[in-house]
């Protein structure tokens, strides 16, 4: 027999038996209490409510979709190549090693009492040993860069107030443990000969090199292998039992975050269920499991709050704190049943730093003004633009949960009054302006002819204009280039005149979900006594209510209650028969048909163009806008935030009513970025949008922040107005 057809080694070497059973016995006390931990973690999640979504149908599709994302690292390396390389080489390594040890569990526990022989000898030991330096080197230098990021410097986003010494153990024992693996088989080398030819562990050759220069002998290796073995066990023991106690669960939690995640999420809210003793987020208990595994799921990575408009620009939220927030004051609760649950009634100590306690056995409020454990300023200064959920690796649905805590805050009447006076008029005008309905169509009276009644003429195209082409005189001139367009290419459309309101999307995203609920049963109502093919909106935020939301809301749930205008109890579009489209997307194919009589060199303007979030990252809609753009002429330059990446104008969320204390508005920023980051610099001539809300934020920043003189805001329709007549 050769030596490459002998090449094994002793796993236990200079160990005895004694040594081998306190192995075993520390190795099934570590499994014991890694199994409990787990086991305890998703117990845990049980005490949230029942989430509306099935987020485990098709489990096995699921499990295979979530493997291929983790594997790929793929939402590790969006937007940070270097986290990207970091993470896989992290858990590769770590994977590797973890099948590499149970291979050899296998062979020393299973296989060889039955077969009486080891199949890790020969050429299986030495792939096997070759694979555990390579990947096990991956994974030093993975960590390493790992270190080089968290302590390079002690700010960005990998600190906050939730950064701790959980974090630092962490990355620590991760860096021993794979460094001290290398050691321990450097050590080996040295004491064992026999293995002096063991090319393929190239790592441990090396250090073992560098051992016998420094003074190493065999007789010296054999002293201090069985302190290092041990010491390298140990840590690897407690490691394991460490994991579902801290930082290290989110390698299991945050996978079955991806697993259950809503591809919809954030686009779609949850529906409010038709029950009066209903409550938001007046205690845990209102969080479904899905938004308590999200906590757990966080790696404290700070993409979100990299991400998020409201923090860029100085505003009371920083998403990743939210999410941990509610995570800690969960397990300030935990061992306390009565902790946490609304029917407590005791009044106790809290605040909104993370760290809210309980005292005699009651909770602080969710969100409050002053007091809870998240600030209600934080959940106002959201803009919902989903930058975070974008951001986030793991799937975190922070909309979800800031949206019910918006519900808790209107629940209490604890808005502001911006934002009151917003409902009021939506609830007696139908509007935000709080213009009489009979003025709605009054856009149209400057057009050269007449826009159809939808509600009395068959048409193609039944366009929801929206509040603010409607009312707004800048975004009046829009509605008018759009009728215009379709007017020019021959299309059948018309509108619902007063019988049209506002469509509910962002009175949603603020938190008043029966307003809303009223909004939608009277649209669809109204539809059905219509006679169309496609319903077209002027604005991202009533395309995306009308095409996700409408569909899901259960109007048979709520037909009964006096307070609801509509009589309608069967669902609405569920098969999504009728098509919900943005007019980009309308015209984008009349375009393509020629009947809009382009010939794609009209204008010769240099221009940006602005994602806006809910056509972008809502509905993943890119290329519309951008193939209308091209189709004037004009000359296309990106800005470094755009499409997924886009920053918010300001105006989600409630933003467009609301007065913030900030830095710099966010509009301000975005034409910054427009006319100092982007390739074409102060040569941009034109900031192109395509959302009645974009365009009011941004006409707004454009003169707060000094741009007036500098570029011109325009829609895109505008754009191809101009276009049209310069081609005429």
């Amino acid at each position: 027999m050769t030596a490459l057809q002998a090449a094994t080694r002793e796993t236990f070497w200079t160990i005895g038996p004694v040594g081998k059973a306190a192995f075993y016995w520390l190795a099934a006390v570590a499994v014991l209490a890694f199994g409990y931990g787990v086991y305890a973690r998703f117990a845990a999640y049980a005490r949230g409510r029942e989430d509306p979504r099935d987020r485990l149908s098709n489990l096995p599709g699921r499990v295979v979709s979530a493997t291929r994302t983790v594997l790929s690292n793929e939402n590790q390396f969006d937007g940070d190549l270097y986290a990207g390389v970091m993470h896989t080489f992290v858990l590769w390594g770590f994977l590797v090693l973890l099948v590499a040890t149970t291979i050899l569990g296998i062979d020393i526990d299973v296989y060889r009492p039955l077969a009486g022989e080891s199949f890790w000898v020969g050429d299986f030991y030495l792939v096997y040993q070759f694979a555990v330096d390579a990947f096990g080197l991956l994974f030093v230098v993975g960590v390493g860069m790992a270190m080089f990021r968290r302590y390079r410097e002690r700010d960005g986003r990998l600190w906050g107030k939730h950064t701790s010494l959980e974090d630092d153990a962490f990355v620590w024992t991760l860096f021993l443990l794979g460094v001290g693996g290398f050691v321990l088989q450097a050590i080996g080398i040295v004491g064992q000969p026999a293995r002096a030819d063991e090319a393929v562990s190239f790592v441990g050759m090396a250090m073992a090199a560098g051992f016998e220069a420094a003074g190493l002998t065999t007789a010296g290796a054999e002293a201090i292998y069985g302190v290092v073995w041990w010491s390298h066990s140990l840590l690897a023991f407690a490691f394991i039992a460490w994991i579902p106690y801290a930082k290290p669960f989110h390698m299991i939690s945050s996978f079955a975050n991806v697993v259950a995640r809503d591809e919809t999420a954030g686009a779609r809210l949850p529906n409010v269920p038709a029950d009066l003793d209903h409550t938001n987020a007046e205690s845990l208990d209102d969080f479904t499991w899905k938004e308590l595994m999200d906590g757990d799921a966080c790696t404290k990575c700070g993409r979100c709050t990299d991400a998020c408009p409201a923090d860029t620009v100085g505003r009371n939220l920083d998403p990743r704190d939210v999410i941990l927030d509610l995570k800690a004051y969960r397990e300030s609760v935990v061992d306390d049943p009565v902790a946490g649950r609304r029917d407590s009634g005791v009044a106790t100590d809290g605040g909104v730093d993370g760290s809210a306690t309980v005292s005699d056995g009651g909770t602080v409020p969710i969100v409050a003004d002053e007091g809870g454990v998240i600030a209600s300023e934080s959940m106002e200064s959201c803009m919902s633009c989903m930058a975070c959920m974008d951001a986030c690796p793991v799937d975190i649905e922070h909309l979800t949960s800031f949206t019910r805590m918006n519900r808790q805050l209107v629940d209490e009447g604890a808005v502001d009054s911006n934002l009151q006076d917003v409902f009021q008029d939506v609830m007696t005008k139908g509007n935000t302006f709080g213009e009489s309905q009979s003025k709605r169509g009054d856009w149209a009276d400057d057009l050269e002819f007449e826009v159809d009644d939808a509600r009395e003429t068959e048409v193609e195209y039944l366009w929801y204009v929206g509040d603010y082409p409607s009312f707004d005189d800048r975004n009046k001139k829009v509605a008018r280039s759009l009728a215009r367009l379709f007017e020019e290419a021959d299309v059948e459309f018309g509108i619902l005149f007063d019988d049209e309101k506002n469509d509910g999307n962002d009175v949603r995203r603020i938190g008043e979900e029966f307003l809303y609920l009223e909004l939608a049963g009277h649209h669809v109502e109204t539809f059905a006594d219509c006679e169309f093919e496609t319903i077209v909106c002027t604005d991202p935020h009533s395309y995306n209510t009308m095409r996700n939301e409408y569909p899901e809301v259960d109007f048979a749930e709520f037909a009964d209650d006096p307070m609801m205008p509509f009589d309608r109890e069967e669902p609405w579009n569920a098969d999504g028969e009728t098509d919900v489209l943005h007019w980009t997307q309308v015209v984008e194919e009349l375009v393509d048909d020629g009947r809009l009589g382009l010939s794609g060199n009209e204008l010769d303007y240099t221009v940006t163009y602005h994602d806006p979030c809910h056509l972008g990252r809502y509905n993943d809609e890119y290329e519309a806008p951008r193939e209308l753009i091209r189709a004037t002429g004009a000359d296309l330059h990106e800005m470094p935030r755009s499409r997924s990446d886009s920053f918010c104008c300001g105006g989600g969320g409630g933003g467009l009513w609301a007065e913030h204390d900030e830095e710099v508005k966010p509009s301000e920023e975005r034409l910054r970025e427009a006319l100092e980051d982007t390739d074409a610099g102060d040569g941009i001539e034109k900031f192109v949008v395509a959302c009645p809300m974009c365009t009011t934020m941004f006409e707004d920043g454009r003169k707060t922040g000094g741009f007036e003189e500098d570029v011109e805001i325009v829609d895109v329709a505008e754009l191809l107005i101009e276009a049209m007549e310069a081609g005429s």
